[in-house]
Protein backbone atom coordinates (compact mmCIF):
# COMPACT_ATOMS: atom_id res chain seq x y z
CA UNK A 1 0.00 0.00 0.00
CA UNK A 2 1.45 3.55 -0.60
CA UNK A 3 2.46 5.85 2.00
CA UNK A 4 1.03 8.77 2.47
CA UNK A 5 3.66 11.16 3.17
CA UNK A 6 3.14 14.68 5.01
CA UNK A 7 5.89 17.64 4.19
CA UNK A 8 5.93 20.40 6.13
CA UNK A 9 8.10 23.08 5.01
CA UNK A 10 7.64 21.44 1.42
CA UNK A 11 8.78 24.92 0.21
CA UNK A 12 12.71 24.36 2.37
CA UNK A 13 16.04 23.67 0.64
CA UNK A 14 16.13 20.08 1.21
CA UNK A 15 12.51 19.52 0.00
CA UNK A 16 13.36 20.99 -3.11
CA UNK A 17 15.27 17.58 -3.52
CA UNK A 18 13.25 14.94 -1.75
CA UNK A 19 9.88 15.61 -3.46
CA UNK A 20 11.60 14.81 -6.85
CA UNK A 21 12.96 12.11 -5.41
CA UNK A 22 9.86 10.68 -3.49
CA UNK A 23 7.68 11.09 -7.18
CA UNK A 24 10.34 8.97 -9.02
CA UNK A 25 11.64 6.04 -6.50
CA UNK A 26 8.69 6.10 -4.48
CA UNK A 27 4.51 5.54 -5.20
CA UNK A 28 3.75 8.02 -2.18
CA UNK A 29 0.79 9.87 -2.17
CA UNK A 30 2.35 13.27 -1.09
CA UNK A 31 0.94 16.39 0.58
CA UNK A 32 2.73 19.81 0.28
CA UNK A 33 2.27 22.20 3.22
CA UNK A 34 3.85 25.58 3.36
CA UNK A 35 3.40 29.30 3.57
CA UNK A 36 2.05 30.46 0.01
CA UNK A 37 2.48 26.92 -1.16
CA UNK A 38 -0.20 26.70 -4.15
CA UNK A 39 2.46 29.40 -5.70
CA UNK A 40 5.64 28.67 -4.14
CA UNK A 41 5.13 25.03 -5.66
CA UNK A 42 3.07 25.11 -8.40
CA UNK A 43 4.73 22.50 -10.11
CA UNK A 44 3.64 19.68 -8.71
CA UNK A 45 0.29 20.76 -8.62
CA UNK A 46 -0.76 17.76 -10.72
CA UNK A 47 1.61 15.24 -8.78
CA UNK A 48 0.52 15.95 -5.27
CA UNK A 49 -1.83 17.86 -2.87
CA UNK A 50 -0.30 21.13 -2.34
CA UNK A 51 -1.90 22.51 0.87
CA UNK A 52 -1.23 26.09 1.92
CA UNK A 53 -0.64 26.41 5.83
CA UNK A 54 1.01 27.36 9.11
CA UNK A 55 2.52 25.15 11.10
CA UNK A 56 2.37 27.38 14.39
CA UNK A 57 -1.51 27.09 13.72
CA UNK A 58 -3.21 23.49 15.42
CA UNK A 59 -6.11 23.17 13.36
CA UNK A 60 -4.36 24.03 9.86
CA UNK A 61 -1.92 20.90 10.72
CA UNK A 62 -4.57 18.87 11.58
CA UNK A 63 -6.67 19.16 8.50
CA UNK A 64 -3.27 18.29 6.70
CA UNK A 65 -2.49 15.42 8.95
CA UNK A 66 -5.69 13.68 8.20
CA UNK A 67 -5.08 10.21 6.90
CA UNK A 68 -1.08 10.35 6.76
CA UNK A 69 0.74 7.79 7.50
CA UNK A 70 4.55 9.77 7.79
CA UNK A 71 5.17 13.11 8.25
CA UNK A 72 8.46 14.84 7.04
CA UNK A 73 9.67 18.12 9.47
CA UNK A 74 12.04 20.16 6.87
CA UNK A 75 13.81 22.23 10.28
CA UNK A 76 13.30 22.42 14.18
CA UNK A 77 11.05 25.48 14.89
CA UNK A 78 11.04 26.89 18.12
CA UNK A 79 10.02 24.94 21.32
CA UNK A 80 6.48 26.14 21.40
CA UNK A 81 5.60 25.26 17.76
CA UNK A 82 7.91 22.26 18.27
CA UNK A 83 4.94 20.93 20.53
CA UNK A 84 1.82 21.91 18.95
CA UNK A 85 3.17 19.71 16.07
CA UNK A 86 3.76 16.76 18.39
CA UNK A 87 0.42 17.43 19.66
CA UNK A 88 -1.48 17.40 16.52
CA UNK A 89 0.37 14.62 15.59
CA UNK A 90 -1.08 12.57 18.44
CA UNK A 91 -4.59 13.41 17.97
CA UNK A 92 -4.67 12.65 14.43
CA UNK A 93 -3.07 9.37 15.90
CA UNK A 94 0.09 10.04 13.05
CA UNK A 95 3.10 8.14 14.81
CA UNK A 96 5.78 8.16 12.39
CA UNK A 97 8.00 11.47 12.32
CA UNK A 98 11.14 12.68 10.27
CA UNK A 99 13.18 15.38 11.60
CA UNK A 100 15.21 17.71 9.46
CA UNK A 101 17.89 18.07 12.78
CA UNK A 102 21.23 19.96 13.69
CA UNK A 103 24.65 18.38 14.99
CA UNK A 104 25.64 18.95 18.39
CA UNK A 105 22.10 19.14 20.59
CA UNK A 106 23.78 15.75 22.13
CA UNK A 107 26.65 17.32 22.87
CA UNK A 108 28.37 15.01 20.66
CA UNK A 109 30.89 16.98 18.55
CA UNK A 110 34.68 16.78 19.41
CA UNK A 111 38.18 18.04 19.09
CA UNK A 112 38.76 20.91 16.37
CA UNK A 113 35.63 20.32 14.75
CA UNK A 114 33.52 20.75 17.59
CA UNK A 115 34.63 23.71 18.36
CA UNK A 116 34.27 25.55 15.37
CA UNK A 117 30.94 24.09 15.29
CA UNK A 118 30.14 25.47 19.07
CA UNK A 119 31.72 28.71 17.74
CA UNK A 120 29.53 29.07 14.57
CA UNK A 121 26.18 27.95 16.20
CA UNK A 122 26.63 29.88 19.64
CA UNK A 123 23.78 28.92 22.09
CA UNK A 124 22.20 25.91 21.75
CA UNK A 125 19.45 26.15 24.68
CA UNK A 126 17.05 26.78 22.37
CA UNK A 127 17.45 24.26 19.96
CA UNK A 128 18.49 21.40 22.19
CA UNK A 129 15.03 22.35 24.36
CA UNK A 130 12.71 22.27 20.55
CA UNK A 131 14.43 18.97 19.64
CA UNK A 132 13.62 17.17 22.58
CA UNK A 133 10.25 17.73 22.44
CA UNK A 134 10.18 16.72 18.93
CA UNK A 135 11.85 13.56 19.70
CA UNK A 136 8.59 12.33 21.94
CA UNK A 137 8.74 8.59 23.27
CA UNK A 138 4.91 8.42 22.19
CA UNK A 139 5.82 8.86 18.52
CA UNK A 140 8.04 7.12 16.01
CA UNK A 141 10.72 9.59 15.63
CA UNK A 142 14.02 9.28 12.98
CA UNK A 143 15.75 12.48 14.07
CA UNK A 144 18.60 13.40 11.52
CA UNK A 145 21.40 15.14 13.45
CA UNK A 146 22.87 16.37 10.25
CA UNK A 147 26.11 17.87 9.62
CA UNK A 148 26.86 20.90 7.90
CA UNK A 149 24.47 21.19 4.55
CA UNK A 150 25.81 22.01 1.18
CA UNK A 151 24.59 21.09 -2.44
CA UNK A 152 26.52 19.04 -5.16
CA UNK A 153 24.50 17.50 -8.08
CA UNK A 154 24.45 13.59 -8.16
CA UNK A 155 26.57 13.36 -4.55
CA UNK A 156 24.25 11.35 -2.79
CA UNK A 157 26.49 9.71 -0.46
CA UNK A 158 25.76 9.64 3.35
CA UNK A 159 27.26 7.57 6.41
CA UNK A 160 25.43 7.11 9.83
CA UNK A 161 26.61 7.90 12.84
CA UNK A 162 24.60 5.90 15.60
CA UNK A 163 23.31 7.61 19.13
CA UNK A 164 26.27 7.55 21.98
CA UNK A 165 29.04 7.26 18.54
CA UNK A 166 31.43 10.58 18.49
CA UNK A 167 30.53 13.00 15.59
CA UNK A 168 32.86 12.14 12.92
CA UNK A 169 31.86 14.01 9.37
CA UNK A 170 31.49 18.03 9.11
CA UNK A 171 29.43 18.12 5.94
CA UNK A 172 26.71 16.12 4.15
CA UNK A 173 24.72 17.65 0.77
CA UNK A 174 21.10 18.17 0.65
CA UNK A 175 20.47 15.54 -2.05
CA UNK A 176 22.23 12.91 0.18
CA UNK A 177 19.71 13.77 2.75
CA UNK A 178 16.91 13.60 0.76
CA UNK A 179 18.00 10.02 -0.69
CA UNK A 180 18.10 9.00 2.93
CA UNK A 181 14.56 10.24 3.61
CA UNK A 182 13.52 8.74 0.35
CA UNK A 183 14.93 5.28 1.82
CA UNK A 184 13.51 6.05 5.13
CA UNK A 185 9.86 6.18 3.30
CA UNK A 186 10.53 3.27 1.17
CA UNK A 187 10.91 0.86 4.28
CA UNK A 188 9.32 3.10 7.30
CA UNK A 189 11.22 0.90 9.77
CA UNK A 190 14.47 1.97 9.12
CA UNK A 191 15.96 4.09 11.21
CA UNK A 192 12.59 4.00 13.63
CA UNK A 193 13.30 5.46 16.75
CA UNK A 194 16.48 6.43 16.32
CA UNK A 195 18.19 10.03 16.94
CA UNK A 196 21.37 9.34 14.08
CA UNK A 197 24.15 11.93 12.83
CA UNK A 198 24.07 11.91 8.90
CA UNK A 199 27.40 13.05 7.37
CA UNK A 200 29.45 12.39 4.23
CA UNK A 201 31.69 9.56 4.01
CA UNK A 202 35.59 10.58 4.46
CA UNK A 203 34.67 14.11 5.77
CA UNK A 204 36.91 13.86 9.06
CA UNK A 205 38.24 17.44 9.13
CA UNK A 206 38.29 20.33 11.29
CA UNK A 207 35.50 21.82 9.65
CA UNK A 208 33.91 22.00 6.32
CA UNK A 209 35.49 22.45 2.89
CA UNK A 210 33.33 25.25 1.71
CA UNK A 211 34.34 27.40 4.76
Amino acid sequence: MAEKVLILGAASQISHYLIPDLLVQTDAQLTLFARNGQKRLSEYQTKAKIVDGDWTKSAELLGALDGQNIVYLATVPNAQTAQIIVDAMKKADVKRLIVAGGLGILDEVAGKFGEWNARMIGDYTAIKKASFILCDKDLDVTFLRMSWLYDQDNNTKYEIVPEGEPYKGTQVTRQAVAQLITDIVKKPSLYSQQNIGVVEPNTEWDKPSFY
